[in-house]
């Protein structure tokens, strides 16, 4: 099977993002599914390389990094980026600067059938 994450959430301050990962994390664990992260909005700073979080706390860099260990793909908003200062050097290795074109043809693609879950 194929998901698409499309994260919205900042890193840190709400749980939303980080359930979101464990969920993409553990999906591509199994090796049954082809795990596709797209971040948009407060969410493109879940990629910036770097984070610094307490001791014992998650680090959402580090959960993106071990989602691409798994062959997971992470694209990130690149005006969102812009429009937060993350430059394309800044972003944890193997996350890109993406758009909203591919986001946007899944999403045309699954109002045909079922299978779409939408976050309230």
């Amino acid at each position: 099977m194929k998901y698409l994450f499309i994260l919205n959430d900042p890193p840190y301050g709400t749980e939303r993002s980080y359930n979101a990962l464990r969920l993409a994390r553990n999906l591509a664990a199994k090796d049954v599914a082809e795990i596709r992260t797209f971040l948009l909005g407060d969410a493109a700073a879940s990629a910036h390389g770097g984070q610094k979080v307490p001791q014992g706390y998650y680090n959402v860099a580090d959960m993106l990094s071990a989602l691409m260990r798994r062959n997971g793909v992470v694209s990130v908003c690149g005006t969102c980026m812009d429009a937060r200062g993350i430059r394309d050097e800044e972003l944890v290795p193997g996350a890109t600067r993406g758009t909203m074109g591919p986001a946007r043809r899944v999403v045309r693609l699954g109002r045909q059938g079922p299978g779409v879950l939408r976050a309230r």
